[in-house]
């Protein structure tokens, strides 16, 4: 008796479930029918009815209008979505979601959209993908919203709103319902209210809203707009300048590895190295080398091919430095101009071997995948690859001091730096010390190509063009001073960054380089003196 009165609830429940699905499928039919009818206004209205009823089907069947992929038909007038090339097109029934044969492009009739069509569609999108379980979409959907503020989006909004769990997507449409009601004509208590709202985001999306919005014909509404308008404004300018510092510190970065080498030989050895730059050049060289020797054995180590570069160019661009003090350099110790021109010379050797090795086109070092990207902190943006940079750069220069600190060949140094005829007395093998000096300068110049591999062409011209930006970074500095050449670095990476928007880049540098020079005039020795006799 159980299982009868069983049958007798389940029979009608699986009629009514039909009936209503055959009534979707025909409400479904319907609407994608009128897709292809009337003009562009008709268009405009039945792509909002198709994604007011938040049908599965919707999306798919929007996304092939926008893309030129959404057909009549002739034969039968039934809407497909057409998809291929070559004569033949694979047509998928757009109501049912199944397949539906083949056709020529003749035997179809494009259904045309415009740019207008397009706005409502992407806006449309944003409505039927506010229900989405992947958080990354909703919040896609929120700003394409925000960002498009069509009306007909509302009250799929308020749904969604209503039912969303995450604080951070709820205000994300929080925010783009209060831009969309400012389109509207809803009392100005509402629209004040909705102002406030999109001037908590504070972002130049939000500025643009105001902007409009402070264009009411409401002067209550225009006042409120105003205001807000400017107290954005004045939060995007502080953000912009903490942006330029940013920028400033990874441009420091970039100089302060370019630079620290060209400080250890130059305040050590007294040596104007001309083909500094050269070394950093080698390295950049190294990183590709080793890069496409990586992949030709097994592509996945692309992703380690920066590190393993790291030891490798350091030897190299080392060993070449030392090459180059004991071949050239120490023939020249006390004739300052003497040991420019020879560098000079080298540089340009070095560049055309490098040209002759490699061609003279520029050279792609890819990027792992850990340096792609980038990440907001508040309203600064911030890339992955700038940041290990910097990481990178303080690393070094920590290692630096360890070396010069701790360990006997960094007493050395400061031995000769300070006093070489007593350090010499002493019983200390200065010409050791001097080839070791170089090339511990060269093989950090060449972690500096490794590190500018990651953000610049690597070309036979790397190097010229960090070489003058090191030269002022180690006077300015302090000649020999490895924290006066820290600072100098990211003191003239801000100033720069803070000068190219309003003087451009080449003219901002040379009002860097006319300001180091009116600071020499007063203090010679730089920022941090180095101190000692023979310094004297």
């Amino acid at each position: 008796m159980s299982h009868k009165r069983f049958l007798a609830w389940l029979l009608p429940a699986l009629v009514t479930l039909a009936v209503a699905g055959t009534a979707m499928a025909a409400d479904l039919a319907t609407l994608v029918g009128n897709l292809a009818a009337g003009g562009y206004s008709e268009r405009d209205a039945a792509i909002t009815a198709l994604a007011a009823s938040g049908e599965a089907r919707a999306a798919p069947v929007l996304e092939a209008l926008s893309a030129g992929e959404l057909y009549v038909r002739t034969a039968d007038k039934v809407v497909v979505i057409a998809r291929g090339s070559g004569k033949q097109l694979s047509l998928v029934d757009a109501v049912t979601g199944k397949e539906a044969g083949s056709a020529s492009e003749d035997a179809l009739d494009r259904i045309k959209v415009n740019n207008r069509l397009r706005g409502t569609i992407d806006a449309a999108m944003g409505a039927l993908t506010l229900m989405n379980p992947d958080p990354k979409v909703r919040r896609a959907a929120a700003q394409s919203l925000f960002t498009r503020r069509d009306a007909s989006s509302l009250e799929p909004l308020d749904k969604a709103i209503a039912g969303e769990k995450d604080a951070a997507i709820k205000r994300a449409m929080t925010e783009a319902r209060a831009a969309i009601v400012l389109g509207t004509d809803a009392p100005a208590a509402r629209k004040i209210e909705a102002i406030d709202t999109v001037r908590a985001r504070g972002d130049r999306d939000a500025l643009g809203v105001l902007l409009a919005a402070a264009a009411s014909a409401n002067a209550e509404v225009k006042a409120a707009a105003a205001t807000a308008a400017e107290s954005v404004r004045q939060r995007l300018d502080a953000w912009q300048a903490a942006q330029n510092v940013w920028y400033g510190i990874s441009l420091g970065s970039v100089l302060l590895l370019a630079a620290i080498g060209l400080a250890i030989t130059f305040g050590t050895m007294g040596v104007i190295n001309m083909a500094h730059g050269e070394m950093v050049m080698l390295g950049a060289y190294t990183t590709f080398v080793v890069q496409q020797t990586l992949r030709s054995v097994a592509p996945q180590l692309n992703e380690l091919s920066v590190i393993v570069a790291l030891p490798i160019a350091f030897l190299v661009s080392g060993a070449v430095g030392v090459v180059i003090e004991r071949t050239i350099i120490r023939f020249l110790y006390g004739r300052a101009l003497d040991t420019l021109l020879a560098t000079w010379g080298l540089s340009l050797v070095l560049q055309q071997a490098v040209r002759t090795i490699f061609g003279p086109t520029n050279r792609e070092v890819s990027s792992p995948s850990w340096m792609s990207g980038s990440f907001l902190v508040g309203q600064i943006e911030v890339t992955y690859g700038r940041l290990w940079i910097v990481v990178f750069a303080l690393l070094v220069f920590a290692a630096l001091l360890l070396v010069l600190r701790r360990t006997p060949l960094g007493l050395y140094m400061r031995a000769v730096t300070q006093n070489r005829p007593m350090a010499s007395a002493m019983g200390i093998r200065t010409p050791r010390v001097d080839a070791l000096t170089f090339g511990l300068g060269s093989g950090i110049a060449g972690l500096a190509g490794v590190a500018l591999s990651q953000i610049d062409n690597v070309s036979p011209n790397l190097g010229q063009g960090y070489i003058i930006d090191s030269f002022m970074v180690v006077v300015f500095g302090g000649v020999g001073n490895l924290f006066g050449t820290l600072l100098g670095a990211t003191a003239l990476g801000i100033v720069n960054k803070f000068l190219e928007p309003y003087a451009g880049a080449v003219l901002g540098k040379i009002l860097v380089l006319v300001f180091i020079i009116l600071f020499i005039q007063r203090r010679p020795r730089g920022l941090f003196a180095q101190k000692g006799r023979s310094v004297e």
